[in-house]
Parts: C-alpha cells; structure tokens; sequence
C-alpha cells in the first residue's frame, strides 16, 4: 500500500484532545474498541490455522505440493475474507452492525502489520529486538483504541465539539480553538481520528495535513551538547563554553509516599481473583481509582516536563547533540533502572528528533554509542583508559584540568558537532570522526545476554585463553583533539 505524503510545506501532525463522553457515548466507544480487538483476534486465527495445518501435514510426511496453502494477511485479504464470514460467524453475526466499518478495519490493519513486522524480523529486514508470532489480545489487558479513516470527521464551529463515525458529537475536555481556526483558514486538512483510553480518560487525536512555516532559533549558529543523567537531567554545554544544567524533577519519587498509602488500602479491600471469580468490591474499585490517579499525575507532570525541556532547546539552538543511549540495557541495572525510567531517556530523544526537523530544521546530531563523551578530556582531548561511574570529578593527568563530570562530557559533544560531516546526521562513525586506537580492546558490542557467573574453559563465556588475554592500556591522546573555540 502506498505510503501517504504530505504537500510541499506542509507536515502531518495530530491534534490530541480529551473527551468528555456522556454514558451512552462512552458505551459506544468501548464497543468500538472491543470490536477492534475482536477482528483482530480473529485475523490472528485465521491466517494461523492455515500455519498450524501445514505444520500437522508436514508431521504425516504430506509432500510439499500437497500441503494446504498458506493464507494472506494482507490488508485487502484480510477484509475480503472478514466480509465473507461476518455474516455466519456466530463470533460477530449478533452484533457486527452495532459499530462502524472503521472499528472492524483498524484490528484488521493491525493484524496485517503485527504479520508484516514478524516476517520481515525473521528474514532479518527489521532492526531492533526480534519479533515474535502475533498473539491474542486479552479482554482484560488490551488497550481500547480505534481509528477512523473514512465518513465524517470534523471539528465542530462552537470549538467545544467534535464529530465522528457512528459515534455522533461528543464534548471536547479543552477548546479545539487551534484547530478550528486553520481548518476554517484553509491551512489545514483532517486526514483521520483516533480515539484511545488513556490514564482513566478518553482522547482522541486528529491527524491533520497542516502547513507550517519554518521558525527561526534564536541562536542558529550556536551548538549545544546534552549529557544526560539521573542526578541531574540535562547538562547543555553549547559552543560558546556556556554550561547550563537541568535539575531531574523526581516525579515518581515524590509520589512515592501517597503511592504506598494508597496500595495500602489497596491491599485492605476485596480485590478480584480470576482462580474463583470472585468480582471486586465497589470500595475496592474506588481506592484503585485513587491510587491510578496518582500514577496518571505522575506520568502528565513528566510529559510536560519533557516537552518544555525538548521545545526550548530546539528553539534556541541551530545544531543539538545527543547520546545514542542504550536505554534498554541501562534498565536493566536493578539500583538505577527505577530513576532511569522516571527521567524518560529514550523521551527525550524522540521528541528532538521531530521538534528540530519540523518545527525549526535545525541539524540533530546522534553520538556514536561508543564515543566516550565522559572519558575524553574536553581541554587537551586526552581520553582515560578507565572512569568508572562513582567518581563524578574528571581530572586530566596530561593539562591538569579538573571539571564536573558531566560538564565534561557535554563540552565534548557540543564539540563533536564541527567533526560530523554534512549529511551523515551520525557523529563518532569511522568516516566522520578521527581514528583513534581503543585503549582497551573494546569490541563495540552490546552485551545481548548476562554473562555467566561460573567461567569454564573450552565453552562460549569461559576462561581467556593466555593469547586472547589484553593489557590495559595507559591515557592515549586523540589524533586531532576536538576544541570548542
């Protein structure tokens, strides 16, 4: 299917807004949500039985030619053979006409994705962790969502409403003021509507062709480099030699103590249990709301953190340097994973990346994972063979400097920005950055799984053979140390 693109000038952005649904309307909604999930369940056992037949053929020694033939799971197949059968199927006969055409296309999309994104990961065209076989979505668990494309979608004149398939108008929690007055201006175009239940609400979020006009920064010749960190959010450190830093709010951490008041009574009233199917108690249902609504206080303060911090720095600076962080790794340290989630690495990231294309094209720049911002001296560019994380003062045995920690690793990513070479968009590669030798034989490669704990000789993990075993290496110096000035 043909990827949509935007006119010239314009960019695709969504328009989120809160719901305030009335009973029935939210009723409709659920059931919405619910058959979504349901023509996706059912996309999942339909294009899985024809898998598992030829698996059980294949068993009886059936040749190759003989064996059942595997189903599509294309968008079209998918709803061709979904048409065929909602008629008779007793799963959807009763009811499919109750819902929008769109509820049943958005589990069916999905299911055609989930398909694609397991083939293309097992053939090894799609990066990142491997994906497995789709599964079935719990009724339980599944997150409500639905998507329409198609019918009447619009924002009402009164700014307080807005209009979508089957569902009618329904309240709008904010004024859709914004909206209203490029659509009504010609600037903008709803091309579809989402509707999601989130953090006990109901949003909805309007994808719309929007043309905007490039902002100027403030200070577009400037470069700034961003240390991250638990203790402190951000370090900015720009080309001038301004330092700047970003002290973590702490969110979670300071609702830790209403978390566990909460839990408390939690614990103290009648939950439900699937083993008996005992149903919880209504003073149950009421302190489990009190308690999520801690949680969804938490996560709305960080995201509008986050923003404030990604907005002002893409507004401010024409070139941003970041760490290519791995987060996922980084979790996994047991002491530090709680702080490292709460500070959103991977958050901030991602909003960099749009808010300095669209909004202001500015240059974002990515660090090689493996360029050592905190080891490399941002004086001389002398790199230490060894810092480990608990000393937080960097000191440089060649000119002597002492400095912060993570100063020290933001003036040298703001510097690295004069190293990338136009285009790449990547710094630290091997075509953009000087060759350096590896003081300790590192072999850049991020550790999958945990090593074992008892080595043995002759088995993957085990004892160095005499041959293999490295020397540490002394401080080396860069072969064109990085300046600022």
């Amino acid at each position: 299917m043909k990827k949509f693109q935007a006119q010239p000038g314009f960019v695709v952005q969504a328009f989120r807004f809160a719901l305030d649904p009335n009973a029935a309307q939210e009723a409709a909604l659920r059931s919405h949500c619910g058959a979504a999930r349901a023509a996706y369940n059912w996309a999942v056992a339909w294009v899985g039985a024809s898998w598992w037949q030829r698996k059980a053929e294949e068993s009886y020694g059936i040749v190759e030619e003989q064996l059942t033939q595997w189903r599509p799971w294309s968008l079209p197949a998918l709803r061709k053979a979904f048409n065929e059968g909602k008629h008779t199927d007793p799963r959807f006969a009763a009811w499919w006409e109750d819902n929008s055409k769109e509820a049943y296309s958005t589990g069916l999309a999905n299911a055609a994705a989930a398909f694609d994104n397991y083939a293309k990961s097992k053939r090894g065209q799609r990066k990142g962790k491997r994906v497995g076989m789709p599964r079935f979505k719990s009724k339980r668990k599944a997150r409500l969502s639905c998507r329409f494309t198609t019918g009447t979608i619009r924002v009402e004149r009164d700014g307080r409403h807005v209009t979508l398939p089957r569902l009618g108008t329904l309240r709008t929690h904010e004024p859709t003021a914004g909206l209203l007055a490029r659509v009504q201006a010609g600037t903008a175009r709803i091309l579809s509507a989402t509707v999601r239940h989130e953090r006990g609400r109901w949003f909805v979020s309007l994808q719309a062709e929007v043309k905007r006009d490039l902002e100027r920064v403030a200070r577009p010749d400037v470069a700034v480099g961003i240390d991250l960190g638990v203790k402190t959010l951000a370090v900015l450190a720009d080309s001038t030699g301004e330092i700047r830093t970003v002290a973590n709010p702490g969110h979670y951490d300071a609702a830790r103590r209403r978390l566990r008041r909460a839990s408390r009574i939690v614990s103290r009233r009648q939950g439900p249990d699937r083993r008996t199917g005992r149903k919880p108690s209504k003073r149950w249902q009421k302190a489990n709301a009190a308690r999520n609504k801690v949680h969804h206080r938490v996560a709305n303060l960080r995201e509008d953190a986050l923003h404030k911090l990604t907005t002002a720095v893409a507004a401010e600076h024409g070139t941003v340097v970041v760490e290519d962080l791995n987060v996922a790794g980084m979790l996994r340290n047991r002491r530090l994973a709680r702080r490292i989630a709460d500070a959103g690495f991977g958050e901030i990231r991602r909003q960099l990346a749009y808010k300095t294309s669209r909004r202001h094209a500015t240059r974002l720049v990515v660090a090689n994972r493996w360029y050592p911002s905190s080891k490399t001296c941002s004086g001389c560019g002398v790199v230490k063979a060894k810092l480990p994380l608990h000393i937080r003062t960097y000191k440089c045995d060649a000119c002597h400097l002492v400095i912060d920690r993570d100063d020290n690793a933001a003036l040298n990513l703001a510097a690295l920005a004069a190293a990338v070479v136009t285009g790449t968009g990547v710094a630290g590669d091997q075509d953009t950055a000087p060759a350096v030798s590896k003081p300790r034989g590192a072999d850049q490669k991020t550790r999958a799984t945990r090593p074992r704990r008892k080595a043995s000789a002759g088995r993957a993990g085990g004892a160095t053979l005499p041959h293999q075993r490295q020397t540490e290496t002394r401080d080396r110096t860069q072969a064109e140390p990085l300046t600022l000035w």
